[in-house]
């Protein structure tokens, strides 16, 4: 190998397969993937969308949105079809290549078939020769030295024996390595122009564009919020643990998204000056005189005049300040995602008292209430009623009945239709529409909430300082599963559906005591773990040492009967061996034991009761069994959810679920929830909240906190709510009965290896006298 030397190719044959193989593993993936497809329109797409005027005004500003797309995508098709057709060429370019001697045939190259004499070959050769002769005019220097290496390899002997076994008149050829670029590279005079351009992509503008990605990528947390926005988040939330809602938009406007020292997509214009107190002046609630940095700055103050013109629904000029309000609410919902992260880390420190004040749950749910205010552009103390269309101000008069006023969109839904028409009576019919399309595509979700302790014995009862596991379910459904189906209107009451109703009657009349005892009762009839692992039988040996133990404690007055239970237990080695020999005992050999056990007198009828007894141990041996298959279901089931529950996080969180009704909103918006537990009574957040992005049809999420130290009864409340719909939020109790936690087992028989040592120890054949659960006391009087 010390001799080798590597060639560039002269020809460019090399390099130009290279090139084809290299565009074809580009071109291929990017037509997949890039190919502008044609958007298949749903023609129900119409009929199902709303009409009114802030959504028509929605779908305008979407389309401006992207001015540039069809031009994107026919400049997108243009580089791809370009990019075919270059590959196209190379590919004819290849195949033209004729590689000497590649397929080397001399019968082929005469024009003579095999088996030909030689008079035939030299005439063959020489009629040739005639033509392509480099002296003729007709002649061919190339194809004349192939047609000579053809005539010798036919009639020189030494050439023919290396044609036959190497393939080629001349011998083996030497082996060479090549480079598949072209040798122009390497020139002399081209080597400053090929420096030049290796230093300026791999020195020049490869770091560049990396240092310019870093720098802007460590800028930013995983939403895409500024870093330095949420060390401003997690100041005022420390410096004010219980802050008020107006107080969270104050902060919020003083983002740094919104300053252009930091975002160079803001746009400041003189007009700004004019434009921004005449918008000050319509605000009532405004409260302009706050001297704290940075929520003074000029920035803040004209961000958070756009947020308060937004949630009164106040028209702007739409070429200067509407175009900024639609840009501020665009960002609101990432940035109010990040105050509500930042407020639960706050408050999970100052549980491990790494941080000293302690953010009420106030503060965290102002935050949450921001988010469907700002989706909606309403204020909180509004009627949840105007998120319909065509539903304003002046409207909400006709919701007022006499009957029973409507105040809420699911009482709005329970009404009867007529009674729904007559409400809306001030719209036509295609406004009706609108609203009833709206309406019937609003959640009506299902919140099922479960308290277990996971992994443990009795996962119902919850002691001192157990890790509590709370599983919520969401089962989504559209409102318009009500419209024709009054039962389920009436099943389906404002946050709160039967069965939570049955529940709190049963509570009231005192029927869940029963409820309880029998499920104390199936829990104490439950196996430990460590029992399920012993082999059967190990119930008797238990009954037998606790009633040797009871005999043995007995006064010298039942003498008698202590040493017949020792003679039984002398014949009870025998009577397994038979029993291990010949399967079951029959009734005859039970009634022969019980005779021996009792003395020996014993009347019939006794035998038949005892007879009976037995039957009902092995029904009840029957039932534990099942009880037992019926515990491991369980166990495989609960196994199985949270298997698939890791595969769902592993997969990574969806952002699909159901778009959102928001006219006042620049952007598609999809439902999103937030799910958390809070203690009402020491005003406490007990997890941190869980925010669901893929709520489909069914979504179950667990929450785990730490059950009290001190055995008592606490009530905790788990919270949904919505960070799209106002009036959508819903709570339940959960009431936990917190145990004094049991004490350690030192003497557990589980990790007293002593009797197996023992058992181990004997030889084979002899069983054994000691039980796997007697005690200390009860081996040394056996060994007595």
């Amino acid at each position: 190998m010390g001799g080798q030397k590597f060639q560039y190719d002269e020809s460019g044959g090399t390099f130009f397969y290279f090139l084809l193989s290299f565009l074809a593993l580009l071109l291929v993936p990017s037509t997949y993937y890039w190919w502008p497809r044609k958007e298949i329109e749903d023609p129900t797409k119409n009929e199902r969308d709303c009409h009114c005027k802030g959504c028509k005004k929605k779908q305008g500003i979407l389309k401006s949105n992207e001015p540039w797309k069809g031009m994107k995508q026919l400049l997108t098709k243009l580089i791809i079809v370009l990019g075919w057709i270059f590959l196209a060429l190379l590919a004819y370019k290849v195949s033209q290549f004729d590689y000497e001697y590649a397929n080397f045939d001399p019968y082929e190259i005469l024009g003579v078939p095999m088996g030909t004499s030689q008079a035939d070959i030299k005439k063959a050769y020489k009629t040739q020769s005639l033509v392509l002769h480099p002296d003729k005019k007709t002649g061919d220097e190339k194809a004349f030295m192939k047609l000579t290496k053809a005539y010798q390899a036919l009639t020189d002997a030494e050439s023919r024996k290396n044609w036959e076994k190497y393939g080629n008149p001349d011998g083996p050829g030497a082996m060479s390595f090549g480079i598949a670029l072209p040798s122009w590279i390497v020139e002399k005079e081209n080597s400053v122009w090929v420096l030049g351009l290796y230093a300026l992509v791999f020195m020049v503008a490869l770091p560049t564009v990396v240092g310019i990605w870093w720098y802007r990528s460590i800028q930013y947390t995983g939403d895409q919020v500024l870093l330095s926005t949420c060390q401003m988040y997690f100041y005022f939330f420390h410096k004010t643990p219980s802050m008020a809602l107006k107080r969270v938009i104050l902060i919020l406007s003083a983002s740094h998204e919104f300053e252009k020292q930091y975002n160079s997509e803001i746009v400041e214009r003189p007009t700004d000056n004019i434009e921004y107190p005449q918008v000050m002046k319509q605000l009532s609630n405004f409260g302009e005189k706050n001297r704290e940095r940075p929520l003074c700055y000029t920035y803040a103050l004209r961000a958070r005049v756009l947020m308060f013109a937004h949630l009164s629904r106040i028209p702007l000029p739409e070429n200067t300040l509407d175009r900024d309000r639609m840009y501020i609410v665009k960002k609101c919902p990432y940035l109010i995602r990040e105050m509500v992260n930042g407020v639960s880390q706050l408050i999970m420190l100052a549980y491990a008292r790494r941080v000293s004040r302690l953010p009420s749950i106030e503060t965290i749910e102002n935050c949450m209430k921001l988010g469907p205010m700002m989706v909606q552009g309403l204020w909180e103390y509004k009627s949840p009623l105007l998120q319909l269309p065509h539903v304003g101000e002046e409207h909400l008069k006709f919701f007022l009945t006499k009957k029973r006023p409507v105040k809420t969109i699911q009482q709005f839904v329970q009404l009867k239709s007529e009674d729904r028409r007559s409400i809306l009576r001030f719209l036509d019919d295609e406004q009706y529409e609108d609203v009833m399309k709206v309406v019937g595509k609003m959640p009506l979700i299902d919140f099922q909430v479960r308290s277990e302790v996971i992994d443990d014995e009795a996962s119902t009862v919850f002691t001192a300082g157990a890790i509590v596991t709370v599983s919520c379910t969401l089962i989504r459904k559209d409102m318009q599963t009500l419209f024709g189906d009054e039962s389920a209107k009436e099943k389906h009451c404002e946050f709160e559906s039967v069965e939570a109703k049955e529940k709190s009657e049963k509570k009231e009349d005192g029927e869940n005591e029963d409820d309880e005892n029998k499920e104390k009762e199936k829990e104490a009839s439950k196996k430990p773990v460590w029992q399920k692992q012993q082999r059967k039988g190990t119930k008797k040996s238990a009954k037998k040492a606790q009633s040797n133990k009871k005999q043995q404690n007995k006064p010298e007055a039942k003498n008698a009967t202590v040493t017949k239970k020792e003679e039984e237990k002398e014949k009870e080695p025998e009577k397994r061996e038979k029993k291990t020999a010949n399967g079951p005992s029959s009734n005859a050999e039970k009634k022969e034991t019980v005779k021996e056990a009792g003395g020996g007198d014993s009347s019939g009828a006794d035998e038949s009761d005892l007879s009976d007894d037995d039957a009902d141990r092995s029904d009840d041996d029957d039932s534990g069994d099942k009880k037992e298959s019926m515990e491991d279901d369980d166990d495989w089931a609960r196994f199985q959810s949270n298997f698939r529950r890791r595969d769902r996080v592993l997969e990574g969180k969806s952002k699909l679920s159901h778009t959102v009704h928001c006219p006042y909103f620049p952007e598609e918006k999809q439902e999103y929830w937030w799910v958390y537990i809070s203690d009402r009574k020491s005003r406490t957040l007990l997890t941190s909240p869980v925010h669901i992005t893929a709520l489909v049809e069914k979504e179950e999420v667990q929450l785990k906190f730490t059950a009290p130290r001190w055995p008592g009864v606490y009530i905790f409340t788990v919270c949904l709510r919505s960070d799209s719909y106002l009036g959508f939020d819903q709570t339940t109790e959960i009431k936990l009965d917190v145990k004094e936690a049991p004490e350690v087992p030192t003497d557990h028989p589980q990790w007293d290896m002593s009797g197996e040592e023992e058992e181990e120890s004997k030889p084979e054949g002899e069983p054994s006298d000691i039980s796997e659960f007697a005690t200390d006391d009860d081996i040394d009087d056996d060994d007595d």
